[in-house]
């Protein structure tokens, strides 16, 4: 029974740990400390290269330079491209990073957003690491974690689609308040 209970206080309190952590973390956000630079750049990078990831990882691949060539050469290409994939994970990692401090701004310039929304923020943060930390350590080891790095791929994927989406509403906020701030300047009402 004691075990239990400080199982369960150590669990409870790594939570509220990490409760404050997303609350302070979204209230630096708040007073506008955020890079304008994040909410230019909306591409998805890492989609346009995955297939190749792929392609360069896959066993066959690896059997036609063993066939075709040396053992010496296919452990050479196999280093290699394995350091391209691990540089491939890393910049998946960038993205993510960067789209996170996008929803922080998005999440700051947004009066809808709660505490549950910074949570989720947290989970898929912390979901994110863990699955990057497997993936890196495989990659490192010499397993080939494809249909990993394709979950972490579409989940990078996903939070950038959430990201465009809240933007553009966002935007067009923006412009239904301007434009009712327009049509009441017109009718001689004082705004100021």
């Amino acid at each position: 029974m004691t075990a239990a209970l400080v199982i369960f206080s150590v669990t409870v309190a790594l939570l509220l740990l990490l409760l404050a952590w997303a609350l302070r973390t979204s209230g630096t956000v708040a007073r506008g400390n955020f890079d304008l630079a994040d909410l230019e750049e909306t591409d998805r990078r890492h989609v346009t290269y995955f297939a190749l990831i792929r392609q360069a990882m896959s066993p066959a691949d690896m059997e036609f330079l063993l066939r075709r060539g040396s053992r010496e050469i296919a452990l050479r290409v196999r280093r290699e491209r394995r350091r391209v994939a691990l540089m491939y994970l890393a910049q998946l990692r960038e993205d993510f990073q960067r789209l996170i401090r996008l929803a922080r701004a998005v999440a700051a310039l947004s009066p809808a957003v709660g505490s549950r929304q910074e949570l989720e923020r947290l989970w898929l943060s912390l979901e994110f690491s863990w699955r990057y930390q497997m993936i890196h350590a495989g990659l490192y080891y010499g397993l080939i974690p494809i249909p990993e790095l394709n979950a972490l791929s579409h989940m990078v994927s996903q939070l950038a689609v959430q990201m465009e989406t809240s933007m553009k509403e966002l935007g067009e906020r923006a412009a239904a308040a301007v434009q009712i701030a327009s049509s009441l300047d017109r009718n001689g009402v004082d705004l100021a």
